[in-house]
């Protein structure tokens, strides 16, 4: 609510617990920018998209963008339907024109998953977090737990009090406190590791999404 317009205006990545203690990392884009520079980039930091619509509003040019970036990525969509709690919603509109796009869901014979959700009243959000990790278990993602780390920057800023810090996305290996690393052009020691609920840690699995300390400059994302 802070934020200009009320957009997010900045890339958050943050974990989320299901019922039976599984973790998800979610990666919270700004509108398009974000993919726009990731596809620009030809990378892929995330397994599965979640393409937030809202139930009243319908299909806007960017949630084309993001279907056409998703698409690019090779990246598996689920659709969310929010605000299905207002009774100007049309589901089954949405659900029509999605079909335009390739994205046919279950009940009119697609493989497409689409979870009906209200952000407000809280509802469907577990459901949501199930075709999450069914999605991902069709997938059958893996990652190495031990050796070198690899990751993704995901932001980058200069801290008046810490100096450069970064937003990093561990993809593979184990990420610990005290390790040199390099990132184009830019590297450094891990002075410190923060965690999205702003705790100091001393290691970083895969999917772990973690604040450094020790950048010797500020680091393209």
């Amino acid at each position: 609510s802070g934020e200009f317009g009320g957009i997010t205006q900045h890339i958050g990545a943050y974990q989320v617990k299901t019922d039976k203690n599984e973790l998800i990392t979610f990666i919270d884009t700004p509108g398009h920018a974000a993919f726009t520079e990731m596809r620009a980039r030809g990378s892929k930091i995330t397994d599965v998209v979640v393409l937030v619509v809202a139930a009243d509003d319908g299909i806007k040019p960017q949630t084309v963008e993001a279907i056409n970036h998703a698409k690019a990525a090779k990246v598996p969509i689920i659709v969310a339907i929010n605000k299905c709690d207002l009774p100007n919603k049309n589901i089954s509109k949405i659900k029509n024109e999605m079909m335009k796009y390739e994205l046919v869901s279950e009940d009119l014979s697609g493989d497409t998953l689409f979870v009906e959700v209200s952000a407000t009243k809280k509802t469907n959000l577990d459901k949501l977090k199930e075709s999450i990790v069914l999605q991902s278990e069709l997938l059958d993602l893996k990652a190495s737990f031990t050796g070198v780390a690899e990751g993704v920057v995901i932001e980058s800023k200069i801290d008046k009090g810490k100096g450069p810090v970064s937003t990093v996305l561990v993809s593979n290996g184990l990420l610990k406190k005290g390790d040199y690393f390099v990132c184009g052009d830019t590297w450094g020691k891990i002075r410190a590791m923060i965690d999205h609920d702003g705790k100091m840690i001393d290691h970083a699995y895969p999917s772990t999404p973690v604040e450094i300390l020790g950048m010797n400059s500020s680091v393209n994302a």
